[in-house]
């Protein structure tokens, strides 16, 4: 079978071809020889089975971060049938650099200049012959997200993988040194691409004005979060009281009825059904807000959130980058924590690893929108997470603050501001879906694993008519009393380490109910502070068992994962000890 190297700059649209080409079939894998994880897809091109590996977003292949260390160690280490370099069509002068040291590296490749629309409405002059002739490879104008070019792009891929050479292993000996580049990327660009004297007037000029205004920039930023929270809950609550009535619908048509052992019986209802069906109830909000997050992110707004929030990040040790990282984690903290290899500095790194975990990811997001729901009317739920996610920024700025003259960074921050992009509804659903999807996969195991472990520890008796969560409840009990946490829910703090997915699984499994009647049952166990005081401990604890193996492999430090775990535990603790305890002062 032959292989593939899809290369590219950052920003560049190349997991967008990647995705388009392979239809979201992906997988992800160590790769042979070496200690990273890389994707990798199969297609039919030629004819032939190809297997198109997507490398690390790099600016220069003799660049010093990470990313690009390890660009060169898979070029150095494996054969490749070909290449294929996705560059910006925009942006030519400060991109082709790339293709001459690819080019020169001796693989086949095949140029692919992306963003075919955003170039036509720029004005951009290209002669795709004579840029091709000077490079002595292939060129393809495609806009990916619109699939413009596709036919042709095919042809030339197919073309590709229709050649009779052997594999080869690129010679980066060969590859010429930046400014080299440069400068032949200049000879190469004369007369076969160039932008207008002056470019057209831009709606993305015009929206600047205001989304970027020195003053007004961070609070309409606010108010485009509000917006995205207010419309989750707008429109997933409708969704997810239809979902919830469906699995309840399962459970009383199929799964009641069945002739079961009175043990068996507790143990698929009261523990599997309920855990599992809890936490699929939430699948409609997820998606909606996958959705909505996919609209700011693709618009191309983060970069400019980015750029707004660099000064503050710089007086915590951080830069524009850090916010970037910390938005990633609202998905997932474990892609956000292995996203700081753009990051050359190693003690910049480190601080911003050491606040991400506080980003309130999807399986926190789940347990927030729950409880927001339950203590609150539906007016004042959707203020009530912003309030959450405000908090998380909080908490890792504080963090951040606090650290920053152990693990000072000096490097640079360099930030491209693109263009605002009107994302098409089929992509927007495509990542949201797979976001979902990745979600379910991830917490699959661990739910199933997580709701039965709680069942059985509310279910063995450890003596004196007390089963083994009750126990460990009391053992736990001079530690959370203080926080008005009652010590039942002990043992869903100890499995949401392993998993938060777990959380509201082993909610409805410690107290016998389904989701739709679990609101009601913790109101009943529970007052209105000592929630809150959970739902902040929550939030600010341990996020997951794959986070800190995340932060341990990227850090390849056991002090500083430590520093980490024992850090979010600790102000865990004296966040829910300073709210409940003011809350009973206040009383």
């Amino acid at each position: 079978m032959k292989r593939f190297a899809l290369i590219g700059l950052p920003n560049t649209g190349k997991s967008t071809l990647f995705n388009r080409l392979t239809g979201m079939s992906q997988r992800v894998g160590n790769w042979p020889g070496l200690t990273v994880e890389l994707v990798s897809s199969r297609l039919l091109l030629g004819g032939s089975m190809v297997e198109l590996i997507d490398l690390p977003g790099v600016n220069d292949l003799t660049g010093y971060s990470d990313d690009e260390a390890v660009v060169r160690d898979v070029l150095l280490a494996t054969a490749f049938d070909g290449a294929i370099l996705v560059l910006n069509a925009c942006q030519l002068d400060r991109q082709l650099p790339l293709a001459l040291q690819l080019l020169a590296s001796g693989l086949p490749c095949l140029v692919v200049l992306n963003m075919a629309d955003e170039a036509r409405q720029l004005g951009v002059q290209l002669d795709l012959d004579e840029l091709a002739a000077r490079l002595g490879a292939p060129v393809a104008l495609v806009s990916a997200r619109r699939m413009e070019g596709w036919p042709r792009l095919m042809e030339q891929l197919n073309q590709l993988a229709n050649r009779q050479t052997p594999a080869v292993h690129a010679d980066l000996s060969a590859v010429p040194e930046t400014d080299a580049a440069i400068a032949a990327a200049r000879r190469t660009l004369d007369g076969s691409w160039s932008l207008p004297a002056q470019l057209p007037p831009q709606v993305t000029e015009k929206i600047d004005r205001w989304m970027m205004h020195p003053w007004l920039g961070l609070p309409l930023f606010l108010a485009m979060m509000a917006l995205v929270f207010n419309l989750t809950y707008q429109i997933g609550t409708p969704l997810q009281d239809l979902a919830g009535a469906g699995l309840d619908w399962i459970k009383d048509s199929w799964l009641s009825g069945l002739p079961l052992p009175p043990i068996l019986e507790s143990l698929l209802i009261d523990g599997i059904w309920q855990g599992v069906s809890t936490v699929l109830t939430f699948v409609p909000i997820l998606l909606v807000f996958f959705v909505l997050m996919a609209v700011v992110e693709d618009c191309g707004y983060l970069a400019r959130a980015a750029y707004l929030t660099d000064a503050l990040m710089s007086r915590l040790g951080m830069d524009g980058r850090g916010l970037v990282m910390q938005l990633m984690g609202f998905g997932c903290n474990v892609p956000a924590v292995l996203g700081t290899r753009v990051l050359r500095d190693r003690k910049q790194r480190l601080l911003t690893m050491l606040v991400i975990p506080f980003s309130m990811c999807s399986a926190r997001l789940q347990v927030v929108v729950f409880f927001a729901g339950v203590l609150f009317s539906p007016q004042q739920a959707p203020w009530v997470l912003m309030a959450f996610y405000l908090l998380s920024f909080a908490v890792a700025f504080f963090t951040a603050w606090l650290f920053k003259r152990y693990y000072q960074g000096n490097e640079a921050f360099l930030l491209e501001v693109p263009p605002y992009r009107l994302p098409g509804l089929g992509h927007l659903l495509a990542r949201a879906l797979g976001e979902v999807r990745a979600f379910l996969q991830l917490a699959s195991t661990f739910i199933l694993a997580g709701v039965v472990l709680v069942w059985l520890v509310t279910h063995i008796p450890a003596g004196e008519n007390k089963t083994l969560a009750d126990a460990l409840g009391s053992a736990l009990s001079p530690l959370l009393d203080p926080v008005g946490i009652r010590h039942e829910l002990a043992v869903v703090l100890l499995f949401g380490f392993i998993a938060k997915e777990i959380l509201l699984g082993s909610l409805a499994v410690v107290y016998g109910v389904s989701e739709s009647g679990l609101g009601a049952v913790l109101m009943q166990h529970l007052d209105w502070a000592s929630a809150m005081s959970f739902l902040i401990f929550t939030l600010v604890y341990v996020p997951c068992v794959s986070t800190v193996a995340a932060v341990y492999r990227e850090s390849r430090s056991r002090l500083f994962t430590g520093l980490s775990v024992v850090w979010s535990v600790g102000l865990a603790w004296l966040l829910s000890f300073a709210f409940y305890q003011g809350v009973l002062l206040l009383r």
